[in-house]
């Protein structure tokens, strides 16, 4: 329970009518879970405007309505709150309402196109083996300390979040680290929001669905580091081309690591094979379980991090070494009767299927074919549809274009749109099976000795989406079974 005044505060409030002595018990933007004494939170979303469900939050007993626009019946003894953006004061108001727990430990965001989930993992796990307690806000779960909570988006609404760490400084974690999705930043989830530091990984071709434009999807990665205090760091791969321009307005402490390019962390590979990769890390000699080169910034990104966070450089490299890949990141099986590999990846956009599919070349030996089975999600950005197609054609001996995550989409639909990626000398190499489960079987039995198969896409996921059902559905597994 909280006065309304008590969480009103850094809120520019436009418009005050009732008490704010009353108090709330609850707070949400989800009108089916208003209870009496919660405050509901009317936000204009892509799909649905919350200003349209105020009558029903009113009906099932909300004490406080926060929106941009007044209802015009208004119910007695009922608190109004006006603001000009209602997402931006909802963010705010979460943190208060949970006693900002962001200022109680280190909370650092990672942005970025790929690499998200792979870097605040590995910080997780190595905070964690350095003797710390830990938070993870993460697309395949989240942890308080050792607890593991499901995830059902890369980063939860405002509320979810700061219930979160609430609930990790409860448990006495020092450090908590989350992925921060553009969608996330560009709806105000994270307002409100105490950032110790920010890594930025890298930028390609993804959510023109959602952000219309690569320019909007680049100024909504940008905005994180934008508001950023002066207190945090921002952590920026200056490989990337547009890695400097997450820094143009930060007030941060700015911070670089590459590959190639002068920077303040450095890394350069020594050997990438399929045992792990052999690096020069920092000037150090560093081995490490994880393989490719794109392993190579996340695992350089996060020892970097770890260095800003005050760690002992030595003990950050020695645990490092030992630390495994997120689940569904080039994720393999060994068939050792059939003499091939097995690689599941959650690559779903042309430049992670691009990367993952380049590492494999790197990686194998002799003169075996790499298979790929592929697909696109449904209800999500069309134009890379036909790029996901081509790239698996250029480096794939064998293409099976499959299905995804349809959603409310035909299969066979997302499929053509796919097929008009082939290029010409690609067209017999390629064929497309809607039965995911049938496309991998088929890429089994087509696999001979030495061969390489790469079933890319969904990753981690433990289901597949078809019109509003999960069913159940797990790459690996399926792959496991038939090699």
């Amino acid at each position: 329970m909280k006065p309304i005044n008590t969480i009103l505060d850094k809120i520019e409030i436009q418009q005050l009518l009732g008490s704010t002595e009353q108090e709330v018990k609850n707070i949400t933007l989800d009108s089916r879970k208003v209870q009496p004494g919660t405050l509901f939170a009317a936000i204009r979303g892509t799909a649905t405007d919350g200003h349209a469900y105020i009558g029903k939050a009113l009906e099932s007993g909300a004490s406080a309505i926060l929106c941009e626009e007044l209802p015009e019946a208004k119910k007695e003894g009922v608190t109004y709150i006006r603001v000009a953006d209602s997402a931006e004061a909802y963010g705010q108001i979460a943190s208060n309402f949970y006693d900002r727990p962001s200022e109680k430990l280190k909370l650092v965001g990672v942005t970025g196109t790929n690499g998200k989930t792979t870097t605040a993992t590995l910080l997780y796990d190595l905070f964690l083996t350095l003797g710390y307690k830990v938070g993870l806000i993460s697309t395949i779960e989240n942890k308080v300390n050792k607890r593991s909570i499901p995830s059902t988006h890369t980063t939860p609404d405002a509320g979810a979040i700061n219930l979160l760490i609430q609930q990790m400084v409860e448990d006495g974690c020092d450090y908590a680290f989350m992925e921060v999705s553009s969608h996330a930043v560009a709806q105000r989830r994270i307002a409100g929001l105490f950032f110790t530091g920010g890594i930025f990984t890298n930028i390609t071709h993804e959510h023109l669905d959602y952000h219309k434009t690569f320019k909007a999807y680049i100024e909504a990665k940008k905005m994180f580091f934008d508001k950023l205090p002066k207190t945090a760091f921002a952590l920026v791969n200056a490989d990337d081309k547009r890695g400097m321009v997450m820094l143009q307005n930060t007030v941060a402490n700015q911070q670089t690591f590459a590959l190639r390019k002068p920077a303040d962390f450095k890394a350069k590979i020594i050997e990438n094979g399929l045992t792990g990769l052999h690096l020069d890390l920092d000037g150090e000699d560093f081995h490490a379980r994880l393989i490719g080169e794109f392993n190579a910034y996340n695992l350089l990104g996060v020892y970097a991090a770890a260095m800003l966070l005050g760690q002992e450089k030595q003990e950050v490299l020695q645990v490092l070494s030992a630390l495994k890949a997120a689940e569904g990141r080039f994720d393999y099986v060994v068939s050792q009767e059939k003499n091939v590999i097995g690689i599941v990846d959650y690559a779903h956009t042309p430049d992670a299927l691009e990367k993952v599919l380049s590492t494999i070349h790197q990686l194998r030996k002799g003169g075996g074919n790499i298979l790929t089975v592929v697909g696109c999600g449904g209800d999500r950005d069309r134009t890379k549809r036909p790029l996901m197609a081509k790239v698996a054609c250029d480096y794939s001996d064998q293409v099976i274009l499959t299905s995804d995550n349809p959603r409310t989409e035909d299969p066979g639909a997302i499929i053509a749109e796919m097929e008009k990626g082939i290029p010409p000398y690609a067209v017999k190499k390629a064929l497309s099976i809607t039965n995911r489960k049938e496309a991998i079987r088929a890429a089994c039995r087509m696999a001979q000795s030495g061969d390489v198969i790469l079933v890319a896409g969904k990753g981690h996921e433990k289901y597949q989406e078809i019109m509003g059902v999960k069913h159940p559905f797990d790459d690996k597994e399926i792959l496991s079974d038939e090699l």
